[in-house]
Formats: structure tokens, C-alpha cells, sequence
């Protein structure tokens, strides 16, 4: 496996990027997948939030760009504007280091849309970045020319499936050539994306990266229950007792993001909301000022777990477990990035077990906590209980059937009746014990006395 990034041969400028990023050693799925996509094949790469996976396409990408050739070279989808962002940032840094202008377009929706239209008309992007409806929405008004485009990444195929985007991924494939190299990344490979994979894709190179750990070693998993408490005062208390650098709160939907947010806020905490509900541009300008570390906390819904990349994210909150599990692991992926430490904190009841228990099982470990006089102190086990009720005798089948017959009104003597029952059971069960250790006895005399005969 590859070692260094030297060792792929890269341009030099795409090597001074690297410098800069202070990156030296490829990932897993770097090592991996950036050598095949070198030589032009078609990958499918499934790897866990926070592998590498935007440089793997990046680099590659660059590396085979033609600086003075004036079209569209390469096209990458992403289902949300604040991975779109993430992206296209990324490649800005990359470009900045080439001495000929590397042209890239981030289109996404809620995006000033007559504006691109006049900027394609005068020139064409040498990269497209952006979400799926906004660049088949373009190719609809025949002003992006990409029937040349001879790569095509879909990033995030899983939650671009989920979102309902893929018919646009559809339009957007389509539209290019046949010997097209088409690189799909994922954090999973659902069955429905299945038919898509085998339209597009021919003889791929698949590749799954082992997860040696779906939580990163340098975070402390913490896992606190609510049951009794306002969960609004719960988080409260987590934030205000270990004074994070930048802690995310996790909502489930963006009502409860909303509602945490105004609790917050009435707690006189500086709170940026991202949810999908928040209008584009109003998004775009939170997104800024959370990374020039303007907020101290902020409230997010899923939609925007993959897409928050923000250096030195110390905590992050989950004030619910997630349905889709795969979720918790994006999110709790915000923290302990690059090595840094990180801690991730999660909120449950007695309901949540099932999905903790499910969380265990892929490897996640929890170290029970609560908050106790303004401290985060180490508690019980929750399956504590669970382990005791293991070792309790179970109930007489018999003796459950003489308490289901008990009356709603209890006659004067009812417990001494069940008192003597017992008893009278006690005394059966004694004696059926005796009678079959005789016959047992009875049975060995016998088989004594023949072989002695």
C-alpha cells in the first residue's frame, strides 16, 4: 500500500497543495482508490465520514486536467450546498497553486441562477461542483455544456438517494459520453442504488474500506439519560460546564432544532441554527460566520452533519439517537478530526436501549455519565438492572396461575390462602422428588443384583 503521496506521481503544483494541507500520508481509501482512478477506471468507494474521500476524487481530478483546454473536464454532485462548499473549497486551494487559471463552478440551488446563466454563457468551467437539481436545471437551459465531460463523481450516493435526487444524477450522467469514468462514493451502498450503479458503471472497481473503528480513538463517547429531566436544562448544563471551544447540537427534525435554538438563546447563549428550512442564503452566511468562530454553539439538523467541516469542533451533543444509525456516526464524526481529541455526548431514555445496544454492536464504546451538582460525573451501567433481573429465580408456572386468579376485591385471608398453597406445592414438589430418587434407587439394586448372579 501506498505510503507517502509521493509516491503517485502527482503534478507539482497538487504536491505544493499537499504541503500546505501538511498532508504526507494517504488514507485508507486514498491508498487505495487514487491509483485506479489514475489510470481512468471507474470506482466505487465505500468509506466512513471523514476518511479522505474528497481528496481521493480531488487529486486524481487535477492531475489529468488539461489547464488550457476551455470545457468542462469534470463534474462532481453532492447532495447538500454545505458539502458543495466543503468541495469546492477544497478544490479553490488546490487551483490557487497551478500558474494557468483553473476555472470551477459551484452551482447550487438557492443560488442567484441568472447570474450563472449570463457567466456560462460567456465561458464554460473547467470543474463543476454542485447539487444535483441546480446542474441538470442548467443543462435544461442548455447553458452547461459538459457532453464532453469525461468524469463524473457522485459524492454522498447514499444521502443523495435518501434526498430523492438521483432521477437528476440520471439526467446529468446521461448527458455525457459513453466511455464515461464515473467515481461514486458512499458512506453506504443501499440495494435501491443498485439499478443506477449498473446503468453507468461498467466492470467497476469496488472497494470497501474496513472500518478499523467506526468512532475515531481520540473521541470520548459519553452517554447521558434524561429520564426525570428537562432535556432542554440537560444540554444547558453540558454546555455551560465544560466551557466548550465549539460544541454542535444534534437535532432529529428542524422543529426541535428550532425550539432547542430559542431555549438556548433565552439562556442568554450565542446559538447558530443550520437546518434544511433555513433559507439558502441566510445558510451560506451562518455557515461563514460559525467558521470564522463567531458562535460557540450550534444547532443542526442531519442535513447538514455532512457537511459541517470546521476546524476545532470540541463537542458535539446529540440530543436524540438518530432512526438511521448511520447518522450518529456523521455526526460524532464533526469531533476528533485530523487527531485532535474530541468529545461526543448522547442523550437517551429507557425508550433509546435498542438503538444504544445496536450502536455497541458496531463498536461504539460508551462511558455512562451525569450531571450532578454542576459536574459531569461517572455513573451506573445501564444494563445494570438487566444483568440483575438475569439472576432473579423466575416465578412457578404454578404460582402465577394462583395470583392471575386473585379478585380485584381481596377476601379477608387471601394471603394466608396463598401462603398454604405454596406450601402445599413445597410439599408435592418434595415428594415427587423422593419418589423419583426411590424408583431411581429401586431401578439400581436391581441391575445391581443381576450382574452379581
Amino acid at each position: 500500500m501506498t505510503e507517502q503521496f509521493t509516491d503517485f506521481n502527482l503534478k507539482p503544483e497538487i504536491m505544493t497543495a499537499l504541503d500546505e494541507l501538511k498532508f504526507k500520508t494517504p488514507t485508507a481509501v486514498q491508498a487505495r482508490l487514487i491509483p485506479t482512478v489514475l489510470k481512468g477506471r471507474s470506482v466505487v468507494g465505500q468509506s466512513q465520514t471523514g476518511s479522505g474521500k474528497t481528496h481521493t476524487f480531488l487529486l486524481p481530478i487535477f492531475n489529468e486536467l488539461q489547464p488550457n483546454l476551455e470545457q468542462v473536464q469534470a463534474v462532481i454532485t453532492t447532495p447538500s450546498r454545505e458539502l458543495a462548499q466543503q468541495i469546492y473549497s477544497a478544490a479553490k486551494q488546490i487551483a490557487k497553486h497551478f500558474k494557468s487559471e483553473i476555472r470551477i463552478g459551484n452551482y447550487v440551488g438557492g443560488t442567484d441562477k441568472e447570474r450563472q446563466i449570463k457567466q456560462l454563457q460567456n465561458h464554460q468551467p473547467q470543474i463543476v461542483i454542485g447539487t444535483p437539481g441546480r446542474i441538470a436545471d442548467l443543462l435544461k437551459q442548455q447553458v452547461l455544456d459538459i457532453h464532453l465531460t469525461k468524469t463524473l463523481v457522485v459524492d454522498e450516493a447514499d444521502m443523495t438517494l435518501d434526498l430523492g435526487f438521483l432521477p437528476e444524477v440520471d439526467v446529468v450522467a446521461g448527458t455525457m459520453p459513453a466511455d464515461l469514468q464515473m467515481l461514486v462514493f458512499s458512506a453506504t451502498i443501499p440495494q435501491k442504488l443498485q439499478p443506477f450503479l449498473r446503468k453507468y458503471l461498467n466492470n467497476p472497481v469496488i472497494e470497501e474500506i474496513p472500518v478499523t473503528t467506526v468512532i475515531s480513538p481520540t473521541i470520548d463517547n459519553w452517554l447521558v439519560s434524561t429520564k426525570g429531566s428537562n432535556k432542554n436544562d440537560v444540554i444547558f448544563n453540558l454546555l455551560t460546564i465544560g466551557q466548550p471551544y465549539l460544541a454542535l447540537i444534534f437535532a432529529n427534525t428542524k422543529e426541535r432544532a428550532e425550539e432547542l435554538t430559542r431555549f438556548l438563546r433565552s439562556q442568554n447563549l450565542k446559538v447558530a441554527m443550520i437546518h434544511g428550512g433555513v433559507a439558502p442564503r441566510e445558510r451560506k452566511r451562518v455557515m461563514k460566520q460559525v467558521q470564522n468562530l463567531e458562535f460557540q454553539y450550534v444547532v443542526a439538523t442531519d442535513l447538514a452533519a455532512r457537511g459541517i467541516d470546521i476546524e476545532g469542533v470540541s463537542h458535539v451533543i446529540n440530543d436524540g439517537i438518530p432512526n438511521d444509525l448511520d447518522f450518529f456516526i456523521h455526526r460524532v464524526g464533526r469531533t476528533g478530526r485530523k487527531g485532535m481529541s474530541g468529545i461526543a455526548i448522547t442523550l437517551y431514555t429507557p425508550d433509546d436501549d435498542s438503538q444504544v445496544a445496536q450502536l455497541e454492536q458496531l463498536g461504539v464504546q460508551f462511558k455512562p455519565k451525569a450531571v450532578n451538582k454542576g459536574e459531569l460525573v461517572d455513573t451506573f451501567d445501564r444494563k445494570r438492572r438487566v444483568k440483575r433481573n438475569k439472576t432473579q429465580k423466575k416465578l412457578d408456572p404454578t404460582m402465577i396461575g394462583l395470583i392471575k386468579k386473585k379478585k380485584k376485591k381481596i377476601k379477608p385471608g387471601y394471603k394466608h390462602q396463598i401462603n398454604q398453597a405454596i406450601k402445599r406445592k413445597n410439599q408435592m414438589d418434595r415428594r415427587i422428588e423422593q419418589r423419583m430418587e426411590g424408583r431411581a434407587q429401586r431401578k439400581a439394586n436391581k441391575l445391581a443384583g443381576k450382574e452379581n448372579s
